[in-house]
């Protein structure tokens, strides 16, 4: 009876694939994926790039990519989320 949900039927919540707009595909890409594969995406380009703040690890210094996303120059892990939410579909 509970094997319904692992057919693969209708995906929501954080598995949904969104589309990102045009300044979140530049960092993530431009084809439609999960909220999780964003936000995954998104931690690989902080990390590569070095965008943790060393005095303040919780916060997120904005590259020129990620300012766009942002709004301005830095935004906090905790943030995160709501800034992606405005960048997808």
């Amino acid at each position: 009876m509970a094997e319904k949900k692992a057919s693969g039927g209708a995906r929501g919540g954080i598995a949904k694939p969104v589309t990102p707009s045009p300044e979140l595909a530049a960092v993530v890409g431009a084809g439609p994926l999960p909220r999780s594969e964003i936000v995954s995406k998104m931690w690989d380009h902080i990390k590569k790039n070095n965008l943790q703040n060393p005095a303040n690890k919780r916060e997120i210094l904005a590259d020129d990519k990620l300012k766009p996303i942002f709004g301005g120059d830095k935004a906090t892990m905790f943030e995160l989320n709501k800034h992606i939410a405005k960048h997808v579909k």
